[in-house]
């Protein structure tokens, strides 16, 4: 997979696996390594799949409508990916925390869906990934959702309906809610670097 890696300037500082929204790269999000953590290293990670040149981390079937099937297969690839990189640069999974947003918040929030590979992670306008699926415990998982009360792609009810989801696996959730609407915005950026301290 195309990715940017940057190690931690301590040994015990977090690593950011930074995952875009559709249409990103790698590039993306890296600038808020120093806004979250200016200790912190980061994996930042491009979508394998291209939607009209736009490139995505899974495929979807319409705007909203996710193809189940390569969202499976692309978290599985995702994790053993995020294993390999753990294994050949020497750290422990679970000090990596995503920060995903929109089409990377969702593979995100769909690997906390498989397993309960991170201790913490920040879900920017993310959606319900699957539903109808029996969660494994995330008892010892903190999670942090930003959300746009304007928001036409994520409306408000999916972020409810997520973070109920998170909850009853044992997730700890705190969401933020923006006037905004589906972009990135600094308010709750702030937000989620408060979170983490």
């Amino acid at each position: 997979m195309i990715h940017l890696y940057q190690a931690p300037k301590t040994a015990d500082a977090p690593i950011f696996l930074f995952l875009h929204g559709t249409g990103g790269t790698e590039q993306d999000l890296v600038g808020l390594v120093s806004l979250l953590d200016s200790e912190a290293g980061y994996l930042s990670v491009r979508g394998e799949v291209s939607e009209n040149g736009m490139p995505r981390f899974f495929k979807r079937l319409a705007e909203g409508i996710f193809d189940e099937e390569d969202l499976a297969l692309r978290t599985a690839r995702l994790i053993q990916f995020l294993r390999d990189q753990a294994a050949e640069r020497s750290f422990d999974l679970d000090r990596l925390i995503p920060v995903g947003y929109s089409n990377g918040a969702n593979i995100a929030a769909n690997m906390l869906f498989e397993e309960a590979l991170f201790k913490q992670a920040i879900l920017l306008h993310p959606m319900v990934p699957r539903r109808g699926v029996t969660l494994p415990d995330l008892s010892d998982v903190r999670v942090f959702i930003g959300a746009g009360s304007n928001d036409p792609i994520c409306p408000a009810q999916e972020t409810e309906e997520l973070s109920a989801l998170l909850k009853q696996a044992g997730a700890s959730v705190d969401v933020t809610w923006s006037n905004y609407g589906h972009q990135l915005v600094m308010p709750t950026i702030e937000a989620a670097t408060d979170w983490l301290k």
